[in-house]
């Protein structure tokens, strides 16, 4: 069976060090970007299973980003989760109305979010 692919976008190398390797060590493939457009390039060429982006992001931030890959037919279907210092209620609500499928809120457990990937992917199918 073919490891579902995530692509993880993050400025904070510490960050995106410990998703790639949390979520490495459960078996997926895991490609990595460090701001929104880097995300977008990467995702139309890669087509990942679902995407973890942050929003605080030099150049192109995340609820733009996520409002381009939404828009876009070929990474449109794709899952984005955003994880994200920002947890207002404003912030959550307008990254579900950008096409966020699921948001979490920095800090986070690395175990929690492994479960929410296993459970996002088993609903993609």
């Amino acid at each position: 069976m073919k490891k579902a692919k995530i692509l993880v976008v993050d400025d904070e190398v510490n960050i995106t060090q410990i998703l790639e390797f949390s979520i490495g060590a459960e078996g997926f493939e895991v490609i990595t970007a460090s701001d929104g457009e880097e995300a977008i390039d990467k995702a139309r060429k890669e087509q990942p299973d679902l995407i973890i982006l942050d929003i605080m992001m030099p150049r192109i931030d995340g609820y733009e980003a996520c409002r381009i890959l939404k828009a876009n037919p070929i990474t449109k279907n794709i899952p984005v989760v955003l994880l994200t210092a920002k947890g207002r209620d404003v912030d959550k609500r307008l990254g579900y109305e950008v096409g966020a499928t699921d948001y979490i809120i920095k800090p986070f457990s690395p175990n929690k979010l492994i479960e929410r990937i296993n459970e996002l992917l088993s609903l993609k199918k």
